[in-house]
């Protein structure tokens, strides 16, 4: 969990097409939580930014010639659903302490989990079983990866939290919910007819040790 799985492909793919200016995202449910501030790195136009000296390098890396490929939640697979799941919970939202493998890195506070709480591929899926809560009384995000109920309680693999209106960060070197230690759910996109108006990553199997904007 702590290797940096992805956090390169922040540092050199990040993708945003032209014509849409920096803002703050709102979720329908949580309209008045936006989705990091607007000065937020996730949140700002990169599409005239000066191009890496390492970027056809890097692209190689990823497969210059491999197709783009998008699950954007719509059918299933081997019986389970496509994408990432997030559930719009609130304070009436019952609180619950969960069991962490990666405990020393993980958020050990009580987290908003609903009685029917979705999970990546489903509830009995054997993936990674992300769980993504944005509480909209308080503007705060939670992601738990490999959320599982037993009857002693709920367990996880490991859990972070955020606040929607700060550009606070994890502490370095720290896991989250995602392998590279960022949040999942700010840099998933969701099927829309115009353009992706924040930056997301792809995926990579070369990496490197990388861990501030613009590193690449």
């Amino acid at each position: 969990m702590k290797a940096l799985v992805a956090s390169v492909s922040a540092a050199f793919a990040l993708l945003l097409l032209p014509g849409s200016a920096a803002h703050a995202l709102r979720l329908p449910a949580a309209r008045h939580c936006p989705v990091f501030p607007a000065n937020n790195a996730w949140n700002q136009r990169v599409d005239k930014l000066p191009v890496a000296s390492a970027s056809d390098q890097l692209i190689a890396s990823i497969g210059l010639d491999a197709p783009v490929h998008a699950d954007f939640g719509s059918g299933k697979w081997d019986g389970g659903p496509i994408g990432i799941p997030f559930d719009v919970v609130s304070r009436a939202t019952p609180r619950h302490r969960v069991s962490f493998e990666y405990a020393d890195e993980s958020d050990r506070v009580r987290y908003p989990i609903p009685r029917h709480v979705q999970i990546e591929g489903g509830a009995h899926a054997s993936g990674d079983r992300h769980a993504i809560l944005v509480d909209k009384s308080t503007c705060r995000l939670y992601e738990l990866y490999d959320l599982r109920h037993a009857s002693h309680g709920w367990t996880a693999g490991s859990g972070a939290t955020w606040r929607l209106r700060s550009n606070h960060l994890r502490p370095a070197g720290w896991t989250s919910a995602d392998a590279a230690g960022l949040f999942a759910s700010r840099r998933s996109v969701r099927a829309a007819p115009t353009s992706i108006r924040h930056a997301t990553t792809p995926p990579a199997r070369a990496i490197r040790r990388c861990r501030r904007w613009g590193c690449a």
